[in-house]
């Protein structure tokens, strides 16, 4: 069985970005968005997510590069002199990882996003981390450690086939995926003990900011068998943070391209959030 997670990240980074995942879900494909709780425009992005039931939103933790939760004097380890996540994720990870404190300050900047997103009142569908800082070991002891009083569903662990890729385009994978695959594998393990569910594939990380409706309905038209998470990154347009070069508008027509339902459909593919496939 085919069952797929169509997710928006950064929900609540901007009033462009919530347009897109309101426009996506109710007029394509998308199935599921997770939300930025310190984001520019979260209460935007709640507001907007209460008056589509059939979103999953999910908690998209940020530990770099954007605000904390906590005031940053309560975090001052992690975050620079402008009071923003550092941005120096190695040795940040580092600091996680040997030193007590920072491990303390970390946990409870982890517990307070968690907090925010309960106090929306939605319910929760997945956890993931901004630029998959959950691959970290540390930051994800700290999830499974609160995954369950939350009510967790499920999380996304970055490994993409590389095969499926091949059979859309010339494809070569780059030398980050060998040094992640290892410690990805062992995080979806870590899951799944956890009871956390955890897909079988996640697609999104080589077409980042890229994802075509071409490649979007070549992936639709190879999906693997199990469950499967095509992340994307929609917005009507670029806005403060976003990224250069990311083609945000392409991937909003992208889902909404009138092509994708057909496909889904042909190949028999259900699609939802973590909630609505449980863990088997």
């Amino acid at each position: 069985m085919k069952r797929l997670i169509v997710t928006a990240d950064d929900f609540g980074a901007a009033l462009a970005v919530n347009e897109a995942v309101e426009c996506a879900h109710s007029n394509g494909i998308l199935s599921a968005a997770s939300l930025m709780v310190s984001g520019a425009a979260a209460a935007d992005a709640v507001s907007r997510a209460r008056n589509l039931p059939r979103l999953r939103v999910g908690l998209h933790l940020v530990l770099v590069g954007g605000k904390p939760v906590l005031p940053p004097s309560a975090v001052p380890d992690l975050v620079d002199s402008t009071g923003h996540f550092r941005t120096d994720m190695a040795r940040a990870g580092a600091a996680m990882f040997f030193l007590p404190k920072v491990r303390r300050q970390l946990a409870a900047e982890i517990e307070a996003q968690f907090a925010a997103f309960a106090a929306t009142g939605l319910k929760l569908d997945h956890v993931n981390a901004h630029k998959h800082f959950h691959l970290h070991p540390t930051i994800a002891g700290e999830i499974v450690k609160v995954a369950a009083a939350h009510g967790v569903k499920g999380a996304r662990v970055p490994l993409e086939p590389q095969a499926v890729l091949g059979k859309i385009e010339d494809h070569k994978a780059s030398g980050v995926v060998t040094l992640t695959t290892p410690f990805a594998k062992m995080l979806r393990a870590r899951f799944r003990r956890a009871g956390i569910a955890a897909p079988d594939s996640v697609f999104g990380l080589a077409w980042s900011g890229a994802m075509t409706a071409d490649r979007l309905a070549g992936l639709i038209a190879h999906l693997p068998d199990g469950l499967s998470e095509i992340y994307m990154h929609p917005a009507t347009g670029p806005y403060p943070g976003s990224a250069p070069g990311y083609q945000y508008e392409g991937e909003l027509a992208a889902l909404t391209d009138p092509r994708m339902p057909a496909l889904l459909a042909a190949g028999g593919i259900r699609t939802g959030g973590f909630a609505d496939f449980p863990a088997q």
